[in-house]
């Protein structure tokens, strides 16, 4: 069986930067996800100003 190994993507390589990373990665998602969300409120809040 061949062995499957990729260099295009290599993750942290320790502990601290594996944690560090996912950190990142949750600070921007959740930054997006608030985001989305008070856009969508914002929307809704102007439809119903001008739609009714």
């Amino acid at each position: 069986m061949a062995e499957h190994t990729s260099t295009r993507f290599r993750g942290p390589e320790t502990q601290e930067a594996f944690l560090a990373d996912r950190l990142s990665f949750w600070a921007g998602f959740t930054n997006a996800t608030v985001g989305t969300i008070i856009f969508l409120v914002l929307l809704l809040i102007a439809m119903g100003v001008f739609l009714l």
